[in-house]
């Protein structure tokens, strides 16, 4: 389809509390029923950016997954947002885009944050991931992914790019300046969410969830707002039209992004 509605859902998350955040979030997603397409949360939008891995990891049959579930079935929409996750005595920062028919694709964070000793509790993924959705192919990408642009390279096999997070407030320029610049190299849509509030380490985000069109203009900005959400409308044809008039992937370097 030509448009897509997309919602950020931008709130404070409270530290390694999955039962109170899918609580918190209940109210947030019901005026969203029939009123979107695609649903985006915060990365580990029912823990915050926690190391207890081991303590907090859910199974792919858990009960946020089953939340996630439950609500794309009631929305009529997709929704994507990251979680700790155990699979195969692996644990993985995991970004689910759980769609209304019940198929979930799965994105397992390239890049894992060293400074933050992400790396240390959590196992690398290795594959990207484009989901095909409403006729629209979408990208999926976790935080610190967003400082690799060889990584998130999708000019020519994606037309959104998500990027999930947990962005402290110190380095609020930087993710203001790389979402923009995302969507300029790659002439596409990118839709980034981030959480508000301090986390249970003491650091501060104030989200600055935003929608960026192929130009790099800022279609939705909520700024420092918190426990709301925000919605607006993507055009494909719009997208395509741009792109054939201003074809920069036609004249883009070729090479392989290895694993």
């Amino acid at each position: 389809m030509d448009q897509l509605r997309i919602s950020l859902v931008q709130f404070d998350v409270a530290w390694e509390s999955p039962e109170f955040n899918r609580a918190k979030l209940d109210p947030l997603l019901e005026p969203l029923i029939g009123q979107t397409d695609l649903i985006l949360l915060p990365e580990m939008f029912t823990t915050g950016f926690s190391m207890n891995a081991s303590d907090l990891a859910e199974s792919m049959e858990g009960e946020s997954v089953s939340w996630m579930l439950s609500w794309a079935k009631k929305c009529h929409s997709a929704i994507a947002g990251s979680l700790i996750i155990r699979e195969n005595d692996q644990l993985f920062n995991r970004l689910l885009f759980v769609m209304p028919t019940g198929q979930i694709d799965c994105y397992d964070k390239k890049h894992l944050f060293s400074m933050g000793d992400e790396h240390h509790y959590f196992d690398c993924g290795n594959k990207k991931v484009v989901v095909k959705y409403e006729g629209w192919r979408i990208a999926l990408f976790i935080c610190y992914d967003l400082r690799f642009p060889v990584w998130c390279r999708s000019i020519k096999d994606a037309d959104l790019i998500v990027f999930t997070a947990n962005w402290p407030e110190k380095r609020n320029l930087v993710w203001k300046t790389l979402t923009r610049a995302r969507a300029i190299e790659n002439q596409l849509y990118v839709a980034c969410v981030n959480r508000t509030g301090i986390d249970g380490m003491g650091i501060a985000y104030i989200g600055e969830s935003a929608v960026i069109d192929p130009k790099g203009l800022i279609m939705c900005d909520m700024a420092y707002e918190s426990d709301v959400s925000s919605t607006c409308s993507l055009s494909l044809k719009e997208l395509n039209r741009f792109r054939e008039k201003f074809p920069v992937a036609r004249d883009e370097d070729t090479y392989q992004i290895l694993g």
